[in-house]
């Protein structure tokens, strides 16, 4: 099967990219990472997944320094300094399909087929979401616009953890079980934070097997 028939066309993929990089100590979208920037990798792995993709960027200048391609739509955070949770109010406001799918510039490894099933779930459900260790993966997820307004609602209450507003939605918990059956190590949930991170992920590149 082609990567073009496995796209879903009625999904957006939102990356966000809206992160200072404190501990890394430079801009981790921009990163080298097997032979591209890392943001460019994380883009070309959505783009087997949505037909749409959104970035979401801090500010102007930002979206100059990633050097975006044409077909990759470009979003200024409308909550700067919110978060992640501001970061998805945004990307998903900016859709323009009912439901998109997340992920941060600094995961290496997202996975298609995983953002595949979670989509297949959407039926009655607001939001898909993995859950490892016994926690919700939020970034990693999937969300339809019907989560706009009470993540807009617990923006304006400053209460900026992902998944407080996931009692006021329709919630699909993806079990870690089924996770595993498609991504065994857990790869998908890899973030890249530290140096020692970067150089961890660049090991697993070499002898993953991923999508």
């Amino acid at each position: 099967m082609s990567e073009s028939t496995n796209t879903v066309s009625d999904v957006t993929a939102v990356i966000l990219a809206g992160g200072m990089s404190r501990r890394l100590g430079r801009n981790k979208a921009l990163e080298p990472f097997q032979g591209e920037p890392l943001i460019h990798r994380v883009i070309g792995k959505l783009a087997r997944v949505a037909s749409n993709i959104i970035v979401v960027a801090n500010d102007v200048e930002r979206v100059a320094e990633l050097d975006l391609s044409p077909d990759v739509i470009p979003v200024i955070d409308e909550y700067p300094g919110k978060g992640s949770l501001g970061g998805i109010y945004t990307g998903l406001n900016a859709a323009p399909t009912e439901w998109a799918v997340f992920c941060a510039c600094d995961m290496p490894f997202p996975s298609p087929r995983l953002y595949r099933a979670l989509l297949s779930n959407r039926e009655t459900n607001d939001a898909v979401v993995p859950v490892v260790d016994g926690r919700p993966e939020p970034i990693h997820a999937a969300y339809s616009r019907a989560c706009l307004e009470p993540i807009r609602e617990k923006l304006a209450a400053d209460r900026l953890k992902i998944s407080g507003f996931f009692d006021d939605v329709r919630v699909c918990y993806f079990t870690e079980d089924k996770v595993r059956e498609i991504d065994p190590d857990l790869l998908s949930f890899f973030n890249i934070n530290t140096q020692k991170d970067l150089e961890k992920a660049n090991r697993i590149a070499l002898t993953s097997t991923e999508e």
